[in-house]
């Protein structure tokens, strides 16, 4: 039989120990063993962020070498004809990501906060959402190929942007704050 040998992911030097296959079926009338394939990784179940963050970095690079291949050489998407101001789509899959990792972020913030009874942490994550708000503006301007009638997106973005950055900056002198009365109580 052979060892059990460890393998390693691709995204992560956690250990995954592969199958032993299983002598035979019990009960069976042709006795034959079982073939057991490797266990998949599993290290992504306890941080789905590595994934994550591959998936999105080789996207973002395939992307980045098909897309301007794939427009010239397809003759039926010939008839789609878009402004001239129109995001590609590595641009596109920037925009998303960044809004998928900002969401990401607030999240961890926010499970950081419940999980070590520092509620200003939380305050953290609220401070965020002014943030977020104003990429959602740039990307709904973008989406609607910068129309002028949704100009008024611009100016809301630079006042989320704004006033974002004002909570991000209250909460966290709030956490430094915390973690000076914090060291004076040890």
């Amino acid at each position: 039989m052979a060892s059990t040998a460890a393998t390693l992911s691709f995204f992560t030097s956690l250990p995954v120990p592969s199958r032993k296959p299983q002598p035979t079926l019990p009960n069976s009338p042709f006795p034959r063993k079982l073939v057991c394939l490797p266990t998949p990784p599993i290290a992504a179940a306890k941080n789905p962020v590595n994934y994550g963050v591959a998936s999105l970095v080789g996207a973002g690079m395939v992307l980045t070498v098909i897309e301007p291949a794939f427009a010239v050489n397809l003759p039926l998407v010939g008839e789609l004809s878009e402004p001239a101001n129109a995001l590609s789509l590595p641009t596109w899959a920037v925009h998303v990501s960044s809004v998928v990792e900002w969401v990401t972020a607030m999240a961890l913030v926010w499970q950081y906060g419940e999980k070590s009874g520092l509620e200003t942490w939380k305050g953290l994550s609220w401070g965020m959402v002014p943030l977020l708000g104003g990429a959602l503006c740039a990307c709904t301007w973008h989406f609607f190929y910068n129309a002028e009638s949704l100009e008024v997106l611009v100016a809301l973005q630079a006042a989320l942007t704004v006033i974002g950055n004002a909570t991000m900056a209250i909460a966290a002198f709030r956490i430094f704050r915390e973690s000076e009365e914090r060291a004076k109580d040890f």
